[in-house]
């Protein structure tokens, strides 16, 4: 055997010896003990779906007129069947508002309202409650608004937006992958 092969095979045994070394030590200083695969809730956190939407037939919402102005919410609705929302029957919100709009939720519409918060340029207030049961998401509309976003602009938006964000005591419902 020549020397230049036993060089070789030297380097690769030391090589190998100072891999498994690396990959004990690595394991035996572990601090990750309280880990959980897959992403787990920590104690008392709500599942929350922040999948966003892929059509707006996935999403049903409520509008609140929160203004004087007589017949918005009906014109507001109309504006989101338009957009193939699935809508609620329109309602008077007890109080009125001035800002743009209200948006209402729990646990399982927090991709939804993410993807309405497009729909408002992002000058809606958003309104959590991790106590909500259901996927309907209630929109006040207030004293502000014009009218609700075109396409481009609603694209435009959720490029700004980003992707959902969970909200505080909320943990991520672990997303169904579609066939």
């Amino acid at each position: 055997m020549s020397f230049a092969r036993v060089r070789a095979l030297v380097v690769v045994g030391v090589l190998a010896v100072a891999a498994v070394v690396f990959v004990v030590v690595a394991l035996v200083r572990d601090t990750q003990g309280g880990a959980v695969a897959g992403g787990g809730c920590p104690e008392g956190s709500v599942m929350a779906n922040v999948k966003l939407p892929d059509d707006p037939q996935e999403v049903t919402v409520k509008i609140l007129n929160g203004t004087d102005q007589a017949g918005l919410a009906d014109r507001v609705t109309n504006d989101f069947k338009n957009r193939r929302f699935q809508t609620q029957k329109p309602a008077e919100n007890n109080k009125k508002f001035d800002g743009v709009a209200i948006l209402r939720y729990g646990p399982d519409a927090v991709g939804s309202a993410w993807l309405l918060r497009a729909y408002f340029l992002n000058q809606a207030d958003p309104q959590y409650s991790a106590k909500r049961k259901g996927a309907v998401v209630d929109i006040v509309i207030g004293g502000r608004f014009q009218q609700l976003a075109t396409t481009t602009e609603v694209n435009q938006s959720l490029v700004e937006l980003s992707e959902p964000q969970l909200p505080p005591g909320a943990c991520a419902a672990p997303v169904k992958k579609d066939s």
